[in-house]
């Protein structure tokens, strides 16, 4: 008898190899967990579809449901409540904003050039919205005074990517792009008031000429907050 041989003698006859029921189980426990991600995923992009022309208190487990052909059991057993699928979206939507506008916008130096980079990419992207939407202005006006889960994901995603502004025009500022004495927190204001008027002027109004004045304004701000000739003597 070889090693082998004996080592195998000490397991009981009825006794599968340890893997040999485990690898499949695990195997199909993981095609069920990537599974029901995709669905979540494909539920959610709906759902951004949707609560960019109804809003987030468009949404409806029932009316995802016919959206996606699904039951509402089906839908409701991945977010478990309304609240929670508003809350996703929210979460999708800024991660999205975040891969379009903020990320591509690291690639250039600090300063001027990133800060412009970001307004670019944020003017590509309300570009789009003014047809389709904007979760984060119409959210304001859903929950500005309605207190809660919803309206803190809303207000935590625009203040972190207004703090992300924030810091691209400090950057400016101490690279010697805008004037040293120039109140970064009052820029920022007034780029976002920009992207407000934009969305007002262009999609409720439908005035031509919105985008063009808001690419103008922006370059007024830069200009008015340029470092001033001698200030360095």
């Amino acid at each position: 008898m070889t090693d082998q041989d004996a080592a195998s003698a000490h397991l009981p006859p009825s006794q599968p190899e340890p893997s040999s029921q485990a690898a499949p189980e695990a195997h199909r426990e993981g095609r069920a967990l990537l599974k029901g991600q995709q669905t979540k995923v494909a539920i959610i992009d709906a759902a951004l579809g949707l609560a960019g022309q109804t809003g987030l208190e468009g949404l409806s487990i029932g009316t995802l449901a016919e959206v996606t052909r699904m039951s509402k059991s089906g839908v409701f057993a991945h977010f478990g409540s309304r609240e929670e699928l508003q809350i996703s979206v929210v979460r999708e939507y800024f991660a999205r904003f975040e891969d379009e506008v903020f990320f591509p916008a690291l690639a250039e130096p600090r300063g001027l050039p990133r800060l412009s980079a970001l307004f670019a990419n944020w003017m590509k992207r309300v570009a789009v919205e003014i047809q389709s939407g904007c979760i984060f202005i119409s959210g304001a006006v859903e929950f500005d005074d309605r207190p809660g889960p919803v309206r803190d994901a809303l207000a935590t995603s625009v203040d972190t990517w207004l703090a992300a502004m924030h810091r691209a025009v400090v950057q400016a500022r101490d690279e010697g792009h805008l004037d040293a004495a120039a109140d970064a927190q009052q820029i920022v204001f007034e780029i976002h008031g920009l992207i407000l008027a934009l969305h007002y002027e262009a999609r409720f109004l439908r005035r031509p000429g919105a985008i063009a004045r808001a690419n103008t304004g922006f370059e007024q701000i830069l200009s008015r907050y340029a470092p001033r000739s001698g200030a360095s003597n």
